[in-house]
């Protein structure tokens, strides 16, 4: 069976879209991943953004940072559905994301190893995301690696504090999602 979903032959191969730890350090190491970024928001009725949920993570090193949801788009898997999946995944089953059925990201986000290239940083890889911002209706309890999730105004969550709890350029990305609805302050 070939290694690509079709191998010429006329039968379709099954790819699953997992990698084994081994695959998925080989691939960080030749390829730029595709992730989601997510900011979770809340709107008044006239869908203006009252809140952003930021989740707080213990990180690899031992250290705890508040950060946006995001996570790895899987091979063969829709946009939409990664989104799905991440925010189920950190915000918990009944947060009712409302993403359009044709999700359009507000910024497209690159993460180098080196720190001083985008601004954006993850040690791990050069990852290409694709950011959101999601209004979040539903209850929400994190869950999987997040400790916590708190909601903040958009002052809170653009605030120079805030900011220094942060990594990575996640706090960037946060002022750029409330520059985009309109809530920068």
């Amino acid at each position: 069976m070939s290694d690509f979903p079709h191998d010429w032959s006329g039968t379709t191969a099954t790819v699953t879209g997992w990698l084994s730890p081994q695959e998925l350090h080989d691939a960080r190491e030749r390829l730029p991943l595709v992730y989601v970024d997510a900011v979770p928001v809340r709107t008044s009725p006239s869908g203006e953004v009252v809140s952003v949920g930021l989740l707080l993570r213990a990180m690899p090193d031992g250290s705890i940072s508040r950060a946006c949801i995001s996570g790895r788009v899987l091979y063969g898997e829709r946009i939409r559905a990664a989104l799905l999946r991440h925010l189920e995944k950190d915000l918990g089953p009944v947060a009712l994301p409302r993403i359009p059925s044709c999700p359009a990201p507000f910024t497209v986000v690159e993460y180098f190893p080196d720190p001083t290239v985008s601004g954006f940083h993850d040690p791990r890889q050069h990852a290409v995301s694709l950011a959101f911002v999601v209004p979040v209706d539903g209850d929400c309890s994190p869950s999987a690696s997040a400790l916590d999730l708190v909601w903040m105004t958009p002052e809170e969550a653009a605030s120079d504090a805030v900011a220094a709890e942060m990594t990575g350029g996640q706090d960037r990305l946060v002022r750029l999602a409330l520059a985009h609805v309109g809530a920068l302050p």
